[in-house]
């Protein structure tokens, strides 16, 4: 049976490492700092492990347009006005050979120190995710490091055709590209001889979220260009696949590039934009050559999820539409909210392959749990973690700073005041910044309380590696087999995970206020799990333990607020 119980731990090291609290709006990266590569040492690396991690995703390595000018090390300055913050979006991919130099000590030396980070991780007994941008590159994309022999995309277009099979971009003939108005790139206070509203681009290409004219909106992903897979858009969605189109072979090259570098996985962003054909053909070749390699894709269409899983072949897609809504809605108390939505996922969504999906609670996309909009109170996320990580053998992943509750206040540049960490400027996370401690990485500097939170992740992500119910175990729902009990409502959520050896009764409170109830498990399970009479139950998460006179009656059970339990027997 395949292990797919992966704990993901995503961070951005231009973030992660970062010790600056100067936390300048629209500040320069000499005014707020960024981490290094090199920041994340022996020490960081054995804290991330022992806290109940596999896997480590480095977000935004790769090196990505910028406002920042590298010029004295021969790399050509972007336009600003094609460059989303100061630091640049993590997904405008600006060569897919090189990694951002922000991230080097010694920038000449920078693959390099990726290098030594992905050795220093696989030494720390973790593996190594990095992102993979397929549908889109910034506007200013050239490679200056690409291997001999790799053309480089758009280099053999023929660009006076807006769609032929064997070009990499996709054109708009004899118009150039009009950058929408109201753009002020890098605020009031950053000023260069490229900041002018312009940016030369003749014939204008696609924007990357499908706009097929010159004319992209500032609501659009107007720094980056569409890439072709063989799909003419406008001619009603016409695909040319046979031959494999250019594009195919180039995403092939650079993924092995990666991989002979001994990347264990590859986050692909935005999959539902690009077509499973594509991925069909990609990942098979891929596995060829790297047997273990993972793929995991950012999907937010549950209709697809069956092709992109089987036609697509991907690992894991992201569980966003179906368990993450369902949980934020539960964890922040909306009135509609119902913990049948959980059912509803594993029993539709997602059922005949529910240990491919990713679950989460945060990520870079998406708010905060303890910011205003989403719970204000990092402690609240506690049954909704609990059910992300248990519900099914399927991987979860927690985002640097959700351990220690990082509210990400304030608005930073690029970024509003919207509740996310930015990935668009230069900053620092001052929550985690506690933990990290002048790189440390002890937690000195934590309050009570965030200790106590981020011990909480830990038992709460070893008990996943470690317990072989929740590992690897059958699920069985108790719902229904409790929804006529005094105390029950549908706040509240109650699931086996067994194997021959281990159980583990989950129940979970997503109330405000505390609960007592008697839970019951139905006749046929007692007699399928062999117990009788009087059963101990000792919670994984505490040192509590909870005695029953007799299984046939169920277990008295006092639930706090905003919590839950796991109780193995």
């Amino acid at each position: 049976m395949s292990d797919h119980k992966l704990t993901i731990y995503q961070l951005l090291p231009r973030l992660f490492g970062n010790t600056n609290t100067t936390r300048k709006y629209y500040g320069s990266i000499e005014e707020n700092g960024c981490g290094k590569l090199n920041d994340i040492n022996e020490k960081a690396l054995s804290e991330i492990k022992n806290m109940g991690f596999t896997h480590v995703w480095y977000t935004g390595v790769i090196e990505h347009a910028t406002m920042t000018d590298y010029s004295a090390h021969g790399i050509a300055p972007d336009d600003p006005d094609v460059v989303k913050g100061r630091a640049g979006s993590p997904y405008a991919i600006k060569d897919y050979y090189d990694i951002d130099p922000d991230l080097a000590v010694d920038v000449p030396n920078r693959v390099q120190e990726f290098e030594l980070l992905i050795a220093r991780t696989h030494a720390a007994g973790l593996k190594v995710i990095m992102d993979f941008v397929p549908n889109h590159v910034a506007r200013t994309y050239h490679s200056d490091i690409k291997p001999a022999g790799v053309r480089d995309f758009g280099e053999d277009d023929d660009n006076t055709i807006a769609f032929s099979a064997t070009n990499d971009f996709y054109y708009i003939p004899g118009q150039p590209l009009v950058i929408p108005s109201g753009y002020n790139p890098g605020g009031d206070e950053f000023s260069s001889p490229l900041k002018d509203g312009q940016f030369d681009e003749n014939p204008a290409k696609a924007t990357g979220d499908n706009v097929f004219n010159a004319y992209p909106s500032i609501n659009n992903w107007f720094e980056t260009i569409k890439l072709n897979y063989g799909v003419d858009y406008v001619a009603g969605y016409k695909t040319y696949f046979n031959p494999v189109p250019p594009l195919w072979h180039k995403m092939l090259h650079i993924l092995s590039y990666w991989a002979d570098k001994g990347i264990d996985g590859f986050r692909c962003d935005m999959v539902e934009y690009v077509p499973f054909e594509f991925w069909g053909w990609l990942i098979a070749e891929m596995k060829e050559r790297y047997s273990d390699v993972i793929f995991i894709g950012e999907a937010y269409n549950p209709h697809e999820y069956h092709n992109y899983l089987f036609n697509g072949r991907f690992d894991y897609l992201y569980d966003k539409v179906g368990l993450y809504d369902a949980v934020k809605r539960l964890t922040r108390n909306e009135g509609h909210s119902s913990t049948w939505d959980i059912n509803a996922v594993w029993n539709h969504h997602t059922k005949g392959f529910d240990e491919r999906m990713l679950r989460f609670m945060e990520n870079h996309d998406e708010e905060r749990i303890a910011s205003a909009p989403f719970a204000g109170d990092a402690w609240l996320a506690l049954p909704g973690i609990i059910v992300s990580a248990t519900l099914s053998t399927g991987p979860v992943m927690i985002y640097s700073g959700q351990e220690v509750g990082e509210p990400a206040h304030g608005a930073s540049g690029f970024s509003g005041d919207d509740g996310r960490t930015t990935i668009f400027d230069y900053w620092g996370v001052p929550e985690h910044q506690k933990w990290v401690n002048s790189h440390a990485y002890d937690g000195a500097q934590l309050h009570e309380s965030q200790v106590r939170l981020r011990q909480f992740y830990s038992r709460l992500l070893n008990a996943v590696r470690d317990n072989e119910a929740l590992r690897e175990g059958a699920f069985y729902e108790l719902m229904i087999a409790n929804e006529h009990q005094p105390g029950f409502n549908n706040r509240l959520y109650i699931y086996l995970r067994y194997t021959a050896n281990a159980r583990v009764l989950a129940v979970v409170n997503f109330n405000r206020h505390a609960v007592d109830i008697m839970v019951k498990l139905p006749h046929d399970l007692i007699g399928k799990l062999g117990i009788a009479g009087e059963i101990m139950f000792s919670d994984l998460l505490s040192e509590k333990t909870f005695t029953t006179a007799d299984i046939a009656n169920g277990l008295q059970l006092n639930l706090p607020a905003a919590a839950g339990y796991l109780l193995a027997f």
